[in-house]
């Protein structure tokens, strides 16, 4: 299993996160996207109007690595890990680029591409009460 019960959990309820990519000559690009979260392949899908025109697209050509962040603050609620901090988990990985592939949301304002994550590291973040200290791992 790629993510813990808990990161699960977390990416279900999450609608936004940030994608880290970089240009063919280095400079770094960080763009906040919506995405969808398949617990049973443990990927990320993003998509976009007009998705294989932008920057990341092309980033993405040039170098499939990514970072992927996805975090709020914690509940100050009794019960939660370290109310009131950040909680998160972050997703180093390869992507895929489809094309002529359903969107992962907004069907009628989305282009049919689509950015697929498939994770190789993960480090997650005041998620679990039974391991609230930082969790960090290869995971392909």
């Amino acid at each position: 299993m790629i993510f813990s019960e808990a990161e699960r959990n977390y990416l279900k309820t999450q609608q936004l996160g940030r994608m880290a990519t970089v240009s063919r000559d280095g400079a770094p690009e960080v763009k906040a996207i919506g995405f969808t979260f398949d617990p049973e392949t443990g990927t990320i899908d993003t998509g976009g109007p007009g998705l294989s025109s932008t920057k990341r697209w092309r980033n993405l050509q040039h170098n499939p690595l990514v970072s992927f962040i996805v975090d709020d603050m914690t509940p100050d609620e009794p019960g939660e890990v370290a109310p009131g901090w950040g909680r998160g988990v972050e997703i180093r990985g390869r992507v895929e680029l489809l094309d002529d592939h359903e969107p992962p949301m907004a069907p009628d304002f989305f282009s049919r591409e689509v950015i697929r994550i498939h994770p190789t590291r993960v480090v997650s973040w005041h998620l679990d009460a039974a391991r609230p200290e930082i969790a960090a791992r290869d995971v392909r």
